[in-house]
C-alpha cells in the first residue's frame, strides 16, 4: 500500500469525487475456447462496439438473462474501461467476457461449435424476432451480433450470421439503442429457451 496526496488520486482516478482508493489488478482472461468448452446456449457478441456505457450495459443484460459469455469482438472497447466496469454494476467480475477476438474468426469457431449466429440489422428483409422462425431458432444454442452504435454490424460480418433479425418497430422511432435491443434479443431468447426446457 503506498499513501498518497489528494491531488495525485485525483489523477489516478477518472471519477470527479474519487473514493480514495485505488488498485491495480489483472483480471482473468477468459477465451472463446474456454466458453465453448462449457456448451454454451447463449453469448452476446458486441463487434466494434465503442461506447462503454452500452458495452457496460450489454454485459450486466447478459449476465440479467443468464447468458453465458460476452464476447468483445474485433475494434470493441476494453471491458476494463471505467465506465464500462461501472455500467456492468459487478457482472464483469462473475460473467465470462472475452475480448479483442477477430470477429470473422470467432463466427467461424461459434459455428463450428454448433452455436446459431444471429445478426441484428434494420433491413426490412431480415425475419422479425417475434417470427415463428426467429422463435424457433432462439430455443437452441445462439449467438447474437450486435454492431457499432452508429454504423451496425460490417456486410461481412452480416452474411456470415446464419440469419438477420429485426426487432419490429411499430411506432414513430428509427431505431434503438444498442443496449435496448441487446436487452430485447436477449430476454426473448433466454424466454425461448426456458420455454424449451
Amino acid at each position: 500500500m503506498t499513501l498518497v496526496t489528494d491531488r495525485v488520486a485525483e489523477t489516478l482516478s477518472d471519477t470527479v469525487t474519487p473514493q480514495g482508493v485505488v488498485a491495480v489488478v489483472r483480471g482473468d482472461e477468459t477465451g472463446l475456447t474456454e466458453v465453448l468448452a462449457a456448451a454454451p446456449r447463449l453469448l452476446a457478441v458486441l463487434v466494434d462496439v465503442a461506447d462503454p456505457g452500452n458495452a457496460g450495459t450489454v454485459i450486466r443484460t447478459a449476465d440479467a438473462v443468464g447468458a453465458d459469455a460476452v464476447v468483445l469482438a474485433g475494434e470493441s472497447v476494453d471491458p476494463l474501461n471505467p465506465k464500462c466496469v461501472r455500467a456492468t454494476a459487478g457482472s464483469l467480475f462473475h460473467l465470462p467476457v472475452v475480448r479483442g477476438a477477430d470477429t470473422l474468426a470467432a463466427a467461424t469457431t461459434l459455428r463450428g461449435a454448433g452455436v446459431r449466429l444471429l445478426a441484428t440489422t434494420l433491413d426490412s428483409g431480415a425475419d422479425d424476432l417475434d417470427s415463428s422462425a426467429v422463435q424457433a431458432v432462439l430455443a437452441g444454442p445462439v449467438a447474437w451480433l450486435f454492431g457499432n452504435e452508429a454504423h451496425g454490424l460490417p456486410e461481412p460480418v452480416v452474411a456470415a450470421a446464419d440469419a438477420q433479425v429485426r426487432i419490429p418497430i411499430r411506432g414513430a422511432a428509427e431505431s434503438l439503442n444498442l443496449a435496448a435491443a441487446a436487452a430485447i434479443c436477449l430476454y426473448a431468447t433466454a424466454r425461448a429457451q426456458q420455454a424449451g426446457v
